[in-house]
């Protein structure tokens, strides 16, 4: 009791520091996108594994991780994976989608069905031998039921943690 606070300074010291942890987060955002090549929604981030694999070792090289193989449920979640490939110079890749319980009745990695939304390339699926029950994500965006067999390099999606 009795001292003088000298709040202007404190003040100062912590908007300076907020401008600090500011360009801090900017950089870390830097990153992540570019150097380590993530992509990010508001509750999301995706990665694109340069690791040929099945898509049974897909699923639990993600897993593992804490992820699981992406899940583009909405127009603008696909544009996003599907920028992804591209700009990273693939014509393909694993996401988390299947038809292996029942034929031609595809669910997402996490069992659940597709919804209201889905970019299947004209005239796909098709399962032309009996054994297309994966899919791939072709760098136009578009959706081809695949050889789950087949090793090809895959997207993982991993939640975001809440604070």
């Amino acid at each position: 009791s009795g001292t003088v606070c000298d709040c202007g300074r404190y003040r100062r010291v912590v908007g300076q520091l907020n401008v600090n942890v500011a360009r801090l987060n900017t950089s870390i955002k830097f990153v992540k996108n570019v150097i380590a090549g993530i992509r990010e929604t508001d509750e999301k981030f995706y990665y694109i594994v340069k690791e040929e694999k099945n898509y049974r070792e897909a699923l639990i090289h993600c897993k593992d991780r804490g992820g699981t193989l992406a899940m583009p449920k909405d127009e603008a979640t696909n544009a996003l994976i599907a920028d992804y490939i591209s700009k990273s110079g693939l014509f393909r890749a694993f996401i988390g989608m299947n038809d292996m319980e029942k034929e031609g009745q595809f669910v997402y990695a996490d069992n659940t069905a597709l919804q209201n939304y889905s970019n299947w390339k004209e005239g796909e699926p098709n399962d032309p031998t009996g054994r297309e029950d994966c899919v791939e994500m072709l760098s136009t965006g578009e959706w081809n039921d695949s050889e789950c067999q087949v090793t090809i390099y895959f997207v993982c999606e991993f939640l975001k943690k809440r604070k």
